[in-house]
């Protein structure tokens, strides 16, 4: 799992970094707000971000306000300030837990495992096709460029986690029929055939020459991530 790590003071991150890689974590850090903000605008796809609060140039409160608009990924402040006004301003601004400094490395390592836990159970919620994330528990698809959302059907979503779970594997129709529709019901093959041309105009930028979503001529499908 990939833990993004923000915090200026160098011998603590060090240690942290260190620490979170004998446990096994891939850890990418950053020694500034200024660092952070500027990969964030381009990714913030990472199991957990650290975020220390007092940082030079940008905070970590503004931070994770920006995380908020088009990430959902647990976010653990660190941080000398510790009241409890402090805590409910990490909390307000989206953060999912708070650690006051000084505090014991045993209890960071317990904290961060809890949450990419979290992460973990999510992460099987949540499906990315190219620039969109689908969500497969409230039925949306979200366009991490804009923030823009679409909603689909219960049928649609089965469909992509069907997808999803057979990912760079051709899937025959009647496989797809079987598991998406059940024996009970008699689609045709065209039936799954526009639920194929409705993803390539959702999630194709040329839905003529698809890049995730193809069509195996007397076959049946393939999902290409």
């Amino acid at each position: 799992m990939n833990i993004c790590l923000v915090e200026d003071e160098n011998s603590l991150a060090e240690m942290i970094r260190l620490n979170l890689e004998l446990e096994g974590y891939d850890v990418t850090y950053f020694g500034n707000g200024l660092e952070a903000k500027r990969a964030f605008e381009i990714s913030t796809n990472y199991d957990l971000i650290i975020l220390d609060v007092m940082l030079p140039h940008v905070n970590g409160i503004e931070l994770c306000r920006q995380i908020r608009t088009v990430s959902n990924v647990p976010v653990l402040f660190l941080s000398a300030k510790g009241t409890t006004s402090d805590r409910i301003d990490g909390l307000k601004a989206g953060g999912n837990d708070y650690l006051p400094k000084p505090f014991d490395l045993e209890e960071l390592l317990l904290r961060v495992g809890v949450l990419t836990n979290v992460a973990k159970r999510e992460e099987h919620d949540v499906i990315e096709i190219g620039d969109f994330r689908v969500n497969c528990k409230t039925f949306e698809v979200t366009n991490m460029n804009d923030s823009a959302v679409i909603n689909l059907s219960k049928r649609e979503i089965a469909l992509i986690e069907l997808f999803d779970e057979k990912a760079n594997e051709v899937i025959a129709r009647s496989e797809i029929l079987d598991k998406v529709w059940g024996k009970d019901q008699f689609p045709t093959s065209r039936t799954i055939d526009n639920y194929i041309l409705n993803f390539r105009k959702i999630f194709e930028s040329d839905p003529r020459n698809p890049q995730f979503f193809h069509s195996i001529r007397g076959v049946g499908y393939k999902f290409t991530k």
